[in-house]
């Protein structure tokens, strides 16, 4: 049974993989479940075992991505710290650095941020995914109200504004970056970038 568990896992995964491609190539609107059912070398019985239709992919393609992101994000909340911007740094810098070793998470993202129009059947996606994001937001901010706490940030600013400000600023370095991986060292790059930008928010001398 366990074996069985772990083949429909790995074929659901496989699936997911195949749908990146085929809805980058083709758009998710003209893609087609026979497209990524041949694309994942599966029956198109196999997509329709894990999958109603081609929505359901795309947003377990999203929630692939966001889970273990907000998770990871979750972690260093887990215990109190003294350096929260510095633990946030680190981070951000760490999230960049893994990026550039995961071929699979930059089309992932590739997908989502450059190669997506949320119109017509995705509309009702985006609101999802709306929503997922303002978890993520909610999740950075709780780094920002420990930092104003500790004094290490202006109290002037609220914690949803430092949040949106960063939000900015990695979103860009990400559109940067996957638009011409090739032409941007994301690795050297990553840690001067976030030493700026975090360098740059800090009211102490910490």
């Amino acid at each position: 049974m366990r074996r069985t568990k772990e083949d429909a896992e790995l074929t659901k995964q496989t699936i997911l993989k195949a749908a990146v491609d085929v809805f980058t190539e083709r758009g998710v609107a003209k893609a087609s479940l026979e497209e990524i059912a041949r694309k994942a070398d599966v029956t198109r019985g196999a997509v329709y075992w894990h999958f109603k239709n081609k929505m359901e992919i795309f947003d377990a393609l999203h929630e692939n991505l966001h889970t273990p992101f907000i998770e990871r994000i979750m972690e260093g909340l887990e215990a109190e710290h003294p350096n929260p911007v510095g633990q946030l740094q680190e981070l951000c810098t760490n999230i960049f650095l893994d990026l550039d070793q995961d071929e699979q998470l930059r089309k992932t993202l590739t997908l989502f941020m450059l190669k997506c129009d949320y119109s017509g059947d995705l509309k009702c996606s985006q609101e999802k995914h709306t929503t997922a994001k303002y978890d993520k937001i909610q999740a950075f901010s709780a780094y920002y109200k420990r930092a104003i706490k500790l004094g290490q940030l202006s109290a002037d600013i609220t914690p949803e504004d430092y949040t949106l400000a960063m939000n900015c600023f990695m979103r860009g370095i990400l559109s940067e970056y996957l638009e011409a991986p090739e032409a941007f060292d994301i690795t050297t790059k990553a840690p001067i970038l976030m030493k700026i930008y975090f360098g740059g928010l800090r009211t102490d001398n910490v």
